[in-house]
């Protein structure tokens, strides 16, 4: 599955700047980072962002191998999987400049890494997959940039309709689209209705996108409520504010498993509301490095932690 996807194209880079232009390097994987958090149980893993499976007894099942027919991996367990992950993809440009690398490679092999992750939740039955692809502070960072980003994601996304709607693939964008331009708005608007009816995974993209704000306007429509009579101040609970925030474009909103890649240790203004009683994980691994054995390993810390919601074992 997903493996047409394609979430980053060649472009044309005439326009670009040099430190933008893509092209396709090989360069040697970086070992593997230490994880920033507890140990998971020992996983046998190849080199970073390839594609690898495991097999029951702890074994490589072969790079490529459809996760179907083998057992779950190591000690994961089919029903304590998250049903909603949450990515910050952190380190794209940091990847590219400790190659002496143009940053828009970074964010293309970052893309592939977001292919493999997308590909094994789905095989793993993970039901949704936020990614905060851009937020509303990026659009502070030099236009060259920002452009370069739209187009990227703008690309992709026109030419992978027909992927997402034979790959089962919902998509749903989040943020605040207002600053899109009205061709990528138009674009997004019909991505979602073409794909809504898609069952498998959910992959939620967060674009102009803050947390802050997205509390902020879920309290100013359940204001024009109270306003026109429709609701009382007194009918106004945690229900009603998550209905409308963004991600009430999902059965599962509220993501279960959060991971940022690249040792940064916060969650960046994505998702306040939502992550209220998310797991948190955080691997210095750098987002293009982050492959399947990592996410697996991510996976495993998970189904070590015992999630209580405020409340304690009696």
């Amino acid at each position: 599955m997903l493996s047409s996807l394609q979430f980053s194209l060649p472009l044309t880079t005439k326009s670009l700047s040099p430190r933008f232009k893509l092209h396709s390097p090989n360069p040697t994987p970086s070992p593997s980072p230490h994880v920033l958090s507890p140990n998971p149980a020992p996983l046998l893993a190849t080199s970073q962002a390839q594609h690898v499976i495991l097999q029951d007894n702890g074994t490589l099942a072969g790079t490529g191998a459809p996760l179907e027919n083998n057992i779950f991996p190591g000690d994961l367990r089919r029903e304590s999987m998250p049903r909603h992950v949450a990515l910050i993809m952190d380190g794209n440009r940091r990847w590219a400049q400790l190659r002496d690398l143009p940053a828009g490679s970074g964010y293309e092999a970052g893309a592939r890494s977001l292919r493999a992750i997308a590909e094994l939740s789905y095989k793993l039955g993970i039901r949704v997959l936020s990614v905060f692809a851009f937020s509303s502070e990026n659009w502070f960072r030099p236009q060259v940039e920002v452009e370069f980003l739209m187009d990227l994601f703008e690309r992709g996304l026109r030419e992978e309709m027909g992927s997402l709607l034979r790959e089962n693939i919902r998509i749903s964008v989040i943020g605040d689209s207002s600053k899109l331009s009205r061709s990528l708005q138009e674009l997004i608007a019909r991505a979602e209705e073409t794909t809504k009816t898609n069952c498998g995974l959910q992959l939620i993209v967060a674009v102009s996108y803050s947390g802050q704000y997205d509390i902020v306007q879920a309290c100013q429509k359940i204001a024009l409520k109270v306003k026109d009579g429709i609701i009382e101040p007194n009918d106004i609970n945690e229900s009603l504010i998550k209905q409308e925030l963004e991600t009430n474009c999902s059965e599962f909103p509220y993501p279960d498993l959060l991971i940022r890649t690249s040792g940064e240790l916060r969650i960046s203004n994505f998702l306040l509301w939502q992550l209220a009683y998310t797991e948190l994980y955080f691997t210095r691994s750098l987002w293009p490095d982050f492959g399947e054995v990592e996410f697996l390993e991510a996976l495993q810390a998970f189904q070590q932690r015992q999630r209580r919601y405020g409340g304690r074992d009696i």
